[in-house]
This record gives structure tokens, C-alpha cells and sequence, in this order.
């Protein structure tokens, strides 16, 4: 039953397959609690390994780690695969990288904030226009100016900077408020308390390193760690978001293409979801329906169709449908938009027998030739060839030290960058704010001496005496006396002259 081109999936009426050419149009797995759904997601990533895929996996439990050790058929899977006529059954096992956001279960997983840009941070943050447009003056005065912004410090360092520079800012590139800047910082610490300080910084994760084959040819299985990021779902989707926009802006264009470049796994997709702005929404719906032509395909896990939202549930092509329950009114509305998502089959109603479905079974239904979707089968999903369920930590700890990765990102690189820039700009402002005022306290101090000594100078030097000796005094006089004679008789010589002539 093991096809070249095409990934087996089980029986129905008919062996059901997934065409590799139509598997970059994407997928969805549901259905409920313990119906099935992570073993049928192993069956897929196996699959795309054999056929030299790589595969990226969010994985909640720790179930999907069982790929990465030899499986041991138990006895529901030889039952399974007789059952289902699988001769070609073995056991056998994938290579696989674990990642962590954490870095306590896989190598840890980062990225700069300025690989993620203003407008993504600004989509998550959830910003307003105003805000928005403060968080691209930041990035653009960033560039204009040289600063690195890796991690969270340097981007709170970066708005405290053009806080204090507002009025420079604002004349080149329109208002910067406070209460903007303010707002900002708040959103940060929201995102930084669910742990966005660990994925912020570098070394950054490469995207080369989620796509590696071995060397027989199959493609690598990277497993996310996610039952600690499930509980902070704002950074899963801020995860979730940048690793697809950074695929999308990475990889060329290759059409459809005989294979994926690389398939995705989202296990609990309703986190990226829930409560989640339109603008988010947009974002999610516009990367999944364009990064197709990168030959990326993404696979949705969750538990009911309806927790994703309409205009991306319409771009998912692949699909395979556990059991759900339909004890609710949404649950029952559940029922009927799984159902109504699929081309009938004649053979049985398909929402009846959405809640009919036992453990491993499921509604399946893929693109065919010329990709148009195949008629529901109701399919008994075939058995998982590497081990179900979770390894022990010895043996994650073991594929760790063994890993194509090890000790690439496993140490924290702090460059000097916006943070240590702006500190090291403000520290040296400060001693030459002190230098100034040490020369200018110096300045006035030397000028007070300077008065101080010129009016001790002058009470210092010696007065001349104004009283006159005897001798003086009659010199002086004499002097007055013979003046005032003489200025008599030169005016009678005048006035006696001015009458002479009359």
C-alpha cells in the first residue's frame, strides 16, 4: 500500500491517499478529545519524513516526541494493520530535532525583533493606528541612527530614548505622545510575562535548520516542545505568525511543486486564534493563502472546525475528521459545518457519521487529480510505524547531545546593541553634562576671586592726605590772588577796548 508520490493513510472503501503534489494546499485535523487525532498526525508527519519532507510540529503532550525512537508494534497496531490489508507494515523510526521557546525540553528557538518588524509586532501587540505609527518611527529612527534591536531591553530602551527626544522626533516624523509610548510599554510587559523575554534575542533561529534531510534522504522532524507555550498564547500565535512571514520572505517561489518544501503542523490551533483582532486574523488568512507557492503547506490541528475562522478554514483543502460530540448547540453546529465541509458520499450521511466515528477512525477527504476533492470516505487510519507516545526525558536529553544543532543556539549571544548603545550614549552625555557644569562652577569661581582680590588691592593701597602744609597753603593763595588780578584787568582791556570803539 506504500505508493511513491502519495502518503497512505488508511482504508475506507478504498486505500486513501495524500497526493504530495496537492499537499502544499494545506489541511486540518479534528475532532475531539482522545478520538485520535495525534496518531493521525504521526501517520502524516511519517509519511512526508519518508518521502524526504521536512516537517515542523508543535506538539502539546509530548506524544509526538514517540518519533524519534524505533517503534514496537503493541497489539493494536499489528491488529489495525491486518485489518486494514497493510502488508507493508514495519516498525520503524524518523530523525528528529526538538525545539523549545523555553529551552528546558529542545534547543531554544529565537528571533530579533527586528526580524519581526513593526507591523507583524504591531499585529500581535494588537496596537492601534496611533501606536502603530510610534512603533514604526522607533524602527525607523532605529535604522537611521544604527541601533540593533534584538530582545525586549533594546526596544524599551529605544522608546524611552524618542520619549525623551519627542520634540526632535515629532518635527521630523509627526507627533509622538506620551500615552502612546506609555501604551506601548504596557502591551510589552503583557507579552514579556508569557516569556517573549526568551524568544526575543539571539542566536535566531535559522530557517535552513528546520528544513534538513539526513543522510538517507528523509526529511527531519522538528518538534516543538508546547505544553508550557500553550499557557501563554499570545506568544504561541507571535511564534506561530513570525515563523510563517519569515518563511514567506525566505523561500522563493516554486509554484506546485512534485512535493513540499516543508509541511506544519499547529497542534491546538485555536490559540492563535481566541480572542485574536481582526487585524491578526487578516495577517494569519494572507500568509496561509500566499506561502502555497513557496511550497509550504500548513496542517491545522484542533478540536473543532469551528475554532478557526471561516476565511482560513476555506483556504484548508486536506482534511481528515475525527469524532466529535454533539451534546451542545455549538457542538451540534460543529457537527454540521464539519459536515457541510465535505463532498458527500452516498454511502452514509456525513454528519451522522461525524458522531459515530470510534478511535482511529475518521472522515477523510483529500484533493485529487487536477485537485479537485475526493468523496468523503469513512477511513480506519492506518497504524504509526515509530514508537506512540511520549520518550523519557533520558531519551530526549540522549537525541539533544546528538542533534545536527547541538550547541548552535543553545548559548545566549548578547552583541552590543540598542540598549548598551543608548546607555553607553546617555552615560556619556551625563559626564559631559557634569564636565560643563564643573567648568562652569570653576569659571564663576575663579571670576568671585578675581573680584574678591581686585577690591582687597584696593583697599590695600595707600590714600594720599587731601590737607595742605602751611608752606602750600600760601603758595595756593597767592596763586588765587594774582589770578583774579589779572583776570580783572583783562576784562576792562576788553571792555575798555569795546568802548573805545563806540
Amino acid at each position: 500500500m506504500l505508493v511513491d508520490g502519495k502518503i497512505f493513510l488508511g482504508v475506507s472503501d478504498r486505500p486513501e491517499y495524500l497526493n504530495l503534489k496537492y499537499a502544499n494546499r494545506h489541511g486540518l485535523i479534528t475532532g475531539a478529545t482522545g478520538t485520535g487525532k495525534t496518531v493521525s498526525l504521526q501517520v502524516l508527519a511519517e509519511g512526508f519524513s519518508a518521502a524526504g519532507v521536512p516537517v515542523f510540529a508543535a506538539d502539546i503532550k509530548g506524544d509526538l516526541s514517540g518519533v524519534s525512537r524505533l517503534g514496537q508494534a503493541q497489539g493494536w497496531q499489528t491488529k489495525r494493520a491486518e485489518d486494514i490489508g497493510f502488508t507493508d507494515f514495519i516498525d520503524d523510526v524518523y530523525p528528529v530535532i526538538f525545539w523549545d521557546l523555553f529551552g528546558t525540553q529542545g534547543h531554544p528557538v529565537r528571533a530579533t525583533i527586528s526580524e519581526m518588524g513593526p507591523v507583524l509586532l504591531s499585529r500581535i501587540l494588537d496596537l492601534n493606528d496611533t501606536q502603530e505609527g510610534v512603533l514604526n518611527i522607533a524602527f525607523k529612527v532605529a535604522d537611521e541612527e544604527g541601533l540593533l534591536l534584538l530582545d525586549l531591553k533594546d526596544l524599551r530602551a529605544l522608546l524611552v530614548e524618542i520619549q525623551e527626544r519627542a520634540k526632535e522626533i515629532s518635527a521630523r516624523y509627526g507627533n509622538v505622545t506620551t500615552a502612546s509610548i506609555g501604551a506601548i510599554q504596557r502591551t510589552l510587559l503583557v507579552l514579556e510575562q508569557q516569556g517573549a523575554d526568551n524568544f526575543f534575542g539571539e542566536r535566531a533561529l535559522s530557517i535552513a535548520d528546520l528544513m534538513r534531510t539526513d543522510a538517507d534522504g528523509r526529511g527531519v522532524v522538528s518538534i516543538l516542545a508546547a505544553d508550557q507555550l500553550m499557557q501563554a498564547p499570545r506568544l504561541y500565535a507571535t511564534f506561530l505568525l513570525w515563523l510563517l512571514s519569515e518563511l514567506f520572505e525566505e523561500l522563493p517561489e516554486v509554484g506546485d511543486p512534485d512535493k513540499p518544501k516543508l509541511v506544519f503542523f499547529f497542534d491546538e490551533a485555536h490559540l492563535l486564534f481566541d480572542d485574536a483582532p481582526k487585524a491578526l486574523i487578516d495577517k494569519v488568512e494572507q500568509v496561509v493563502k500566499l506561502i502555497r507557492s513557496k511550497g509550504v503547506g500548513v496542517y491545522f490541528v484542533t478540536q473543532n472546525p469551528v475554532d478557526i475562522p471561516e476565511s482560513v478554514l476555506a483556504q484548508l483543502a486536506n482534511r481528515v475528521q475525527h469524532a466529535l460530540r454533539a451534546y451542545t448547540p455549538r457542538e451540534q453546529k460543529a457537527v454540521r459545518v464539519a459536515a457541510e465541509t465535505f463532498r458527500p458520499n452516498p454511502a452514509f450521511s456525513t454528519e451522522d457519521a461525524i458522531t459515530q466515528l470510534g478511535i482511529g477512525e475518521a472522515l477523510v477527504s483529500v484533493l485529487e487529480d487536477k485537485g479537485v476533492p475526493s468523496m468523503v470516505g469513512r477511513t480506519f487510519i492506518r497504524p504509526p510505524s515509530a514508537q506512540v507516545g511520549p520518550i523519557s526525558p533520558a531519551e530526549r536529553d540522549a537525541s539533544l547531545a546528538n542533534s545536527p544543532v547541538s550547541g548552535l543556539y543553545d548559548v545566549v549571544l548578547d552583541r552590543e546593541s540598542a540598549f548598551e548603545v543608548l546607555h553607553k550614549r546617555a552615560r556619556e552625555k551625563q559626564l559631559a553634562d557634569q564636565r560643563a557644569n564643573y567648568e562652569e562652577q570653576r569659571r564663576e569661581e575663579a571670576e568671585q576671586l578675581a573680584k574678591e582680590r581686585a577690591r582687597a588691592e584696593k583697599a590695600a593701597a595707600p590714600r594720599r592726605s587731601t590737607r595742605q602744609s602751611p608752606t602750600e597753603a600760601a603758595m595756593s593763595s597767592f596763586a588765587r590772588t594774582v589770578a583774579n588780578r589779572l583776570g580783572r584787568e583783562l576784562v576792562r582791556g576788553i571792555l575798555g577796548g569795546l568802548k573805545g570803539r563806540r
